[in-house]
């Protein structure tokens, strides 16, 4: 669901709505010269005419088919991934049947093809009258957990985590679907600028996931998110603290140091999340990581020396720099290769892979470059304590 979350995919047995169109005749026009004339004035007294109220149906083409055979479309469709079609069917299964024993399933379906679409309002308005957080099971539970995920993409986030914790506070649910509700409450809390919220909602999802004594009864997917976006939030800390040289070189060398653990409690929890097993989030984590070192470098290139140091200092201390610069890019390098090898090994396709790729070739790019300023033998080792995906 959220933050890459690849959504599950339910049996084609849901619905869609169609707004009704109302079809207005003003007038008729003629071809040819007598649709050039200027209008002429009415030569007699104006006359009214008066015709009876006639009820025009939004879609003339499904109006000849009953719920049946809406439906039968409607799955046809969505098979097919014509999620516009599946929806106009569902959606008119809905909302002309009343009573049609597929009008669960369609109205399900209908909020399904919507948010395939990305249409989240009308995804929402579907899904929203099926689903029921505090007591529901089955399709119920399910629209529920989706109306959260529209409100999500809206940025309704507060909206989303309060629908959500209702969720995770039920007993009489499966702890895997608790746990989904709770990981997914604290990503939402995450994005609506609640951090210390959001890191405490997680973590309690996680001390919950370590003491099982039999892993396999929860899905790995949402551990590893809940340790991913853990990893987000100190990575959001690092982030936030900023190299000024013209603080001073203690001042600088304090940020530094600061910064640095802050990218190590990143990395923990990116390690931890790669660690749960999950392919998509250990691809993810991996990618993040290797950003990290990337970022840093960044960071420290293009900061300038520290102010009070004179010519020769400032020379010992890029120097020193560059060094410390040199082993961030190999580190970044061996950490986005095993991200890669893993993802390949998988058979992983995401935004991270893509990102990965590109990130590697420049980084290589960099540590090309930076060779080039100093003798190969300057080059660091591995430290063998690069983290393994």
């Amino acid at each position: 669901m959220l933050n890459g979350r690849a959504l599950k995919q339910k049996p084609v047995s849901q619905w869609w709505w169609v707004a009704a169109l109302g079809l207005a005749v003003s007038g008729c026009r003629t071809t040819g010269s007598a649709a050039r004339e200027e209008p002429r004035a009415a030569s007699g007294p104006k006359q009214e005419l008066h015709f009876d109220a006639v009820t025009v149906t939004a879609d003339l083409e499904l109006d000849k088919l009953n719920d049946e055979e809406l439906f039968a479309g409607g799955t046809s469709a969505f098979a097919a991934n014509d999620f516009q079609q599946a929806a106009r069917y569902f959606g008119r299964l809905v909302d002309f049947f009343p009573d049609s024993r597929h009008r669960r399933a369609a109205l399900y379906n209908a909020g399904l093809a919507h948010q395939r679409l990305k249409e989240w309002e009308e995804a929402g308005h579907r899904f929203s009258e099926l689903a029921d957080a505090a007591r529901g099971q089955g399709d119920a539970l399910d629209a529920a957990f989706r109306v959260a995920e529209v409100d999500y993409h809206l940025e309704r986030y507060e909206q989303a985590a309060t629908l959500l914790g209702t969720i995770a506070a039920r007993e009489d649910l499966p702890l895997n679907r608790r746990l989904e509700a709770q990981v997914q409450q604290g990503i939402c809390q995450l994005e609506s600028g609640a951090p210390d919220t959001a890191e405490v909602t997680l973590r309690k999802a996680l001390t919950t996931y370590d003491a099982l004594e039999d892993k396999g009864e929860v899905d790995d997917y949402f551990p590893a998110q809940a340790h991913f976006f853990i990893g987000e939030l100190y990575r959001l800390h690092y982030d936030g603290v900023k190299l000024d040289p013209a603080k001073g070189a203690d001042k600088l060398a304090q940020d530094l140091n600061y910064k640095a653990e802050l990218l190590l409690s990143a990395q923990g929890h990116y390690l931890r999340s790669i660690r749960v097993g999950n392919g998509y989030w250990a691809t993810a984590a991996g990618s993040q990581i290797g950003a990290l070192y990337e970022n840093l470098y960044e960071h420290m290139v293009n900061s300038p020396a520290p102010s009070e140091l004179d010519a020769s200092e400032a020379e010992i201390y890029r120097q020193e720099l560059r060094k410390k610069i040199r082993v961030l890019l190999t580190k970044s390098i061996n950490i986005y290769e095993r991200t890669l090898e893993t993802a390949e090994r998988i058979g992983s396709q995401s935004t991270f892979v893509d990102r990965t790729r590109e990130s590697l070739a420049k980084v290589k790019a960099l540590l090309l470059a930076d060779a080039e300023g100093e003798p190969a033998s300057a080059a660091p080792a591995s430290t063998g304590d690069e983290p393994h995906t």
